[in-house]
């Protein structure tokens, strides 16, 4: 069977530097792959070929999750991760995720329906050129859809072979709660950073219950470099860091369970996140921060 992943760690990587995804294991630092599409998140890039790099070049240096969704482009970012890296081997997950369409530029409307989230895991099994998806994440809750239909949907697809593993993104507690009661769910993606703490309570559920939490926007403190911190700022300033590798050291010590997925159309500013994992916070750092 193709699949999206061997589940075998990369080589390259200690216990410490790994989360578990289910039964998967992979780095601690993924790649988050919706800025590899055009501006505002529509459409094939400016750059291919740089695109086509950058996913390579993470790959090279030890990535083993890379996250998308059918909704970036729509549909670019998963053709461009099959262009580069299919067959997909030494461990290599890719996830996606359904739920959300796009109309138009910066539109985003969610569409939690049964049959929309089959013809969506469909088409991303197209895209990926895979059989089975190893990571399929309901993108959003939909207000006018129960969520027990919506998750049902993808448990139908699971026990169907099209997705291995079953996670949720922009769920509060009470949301998570309510997916739990339908399926094993073994992710959570939501926004999370030194700036925006709303998901304390769903990283909270995640670490006691062995859940990987994917948060996303992770580097809103660190893009604006000593104006969005003082305190970060500083951290960064004694580790010859920039404020950014500092924002993703924090998130990294922050859970055992976090997973980082920072995203970038540059393969230099690919390169100088993945390095923020060799960057160890002290207590008096982490005490700064927190």
């Amino acid at each position: 069977m193709k699949t999206a992943n061997s589940s075998a760690t990369s080589s390259n990587h200690t216990t410490a530097d790994t989360v578990r995804i289910g039964n998967l294991v992979v780095s601690r630092l993924g790649f988050g792959a919706m800025r590899i599409t055009g501006r505002g998140v529509w459409g094939p890039p400016a750059n291919r070929a740089e695109s086509i790099r950058v996913l390579r070049r993470a790959v090279d240096l030890g990535v083993t999750l890379i996250d998308t969704a059918d909704s970036y482009g729509p549909g670019v970012s998963e053709e461009l991760i099959a262009e580069a890296l299919a067959p997909y081997g030494n461990g290599l997950v890719i996830a996606t995720k359904g739920g959300l369409t796009r109309p138009g530029p910066g539109e985003w409307r969610r569409d939690g329906r049964p049959e929309h989230l089959r013809a969506a895991c469909e088409a991303s099994l197209k895209r990926l050129r895979v059989d089975r998806i190893e990571l399929y994440q309901l993108h959003s809750p939909d207000p006018r859809v129960p969520l027990e239909d919506s998750i049902g949907a993808l448990v139908d697809l699971q026990r169907e072979g099209k997705i291995r593993h079953i996670g949720v993104s922009n769920v509060d507690a009470r949301e998570l709660a309510a997916a739990r009661e339908v399926a094993t769910i073994v992710s959570v993606q939501n926004r999370y950073n030194l700036a925006d703490r709303s998901s304390e309570p769903v990283l909270t559920v995640c670490q006691r219950d062995g859940i990987a939490f994917l948060p996303w926007f992770p580097l809103s403190a660190g893009s604006d470099a000593a104006s969005a911190s003082r305190a970060l700022a500083e951290v960064a300033a004694r580790h010859s860091a920039t404020p950014a590798q500092a924002a993703i050291a924090w998130l990294l010590a922050r859970s055992p369970v976090m997973l980082p997925i920072p995203g970038t159309s540059s393969v230099t500013h690919l390169e100088e996140n993945l390095q923020a994992g060799r960057l160890r916070l002290s207590a008096a750092d982490r005490a700064a921060l927190d």
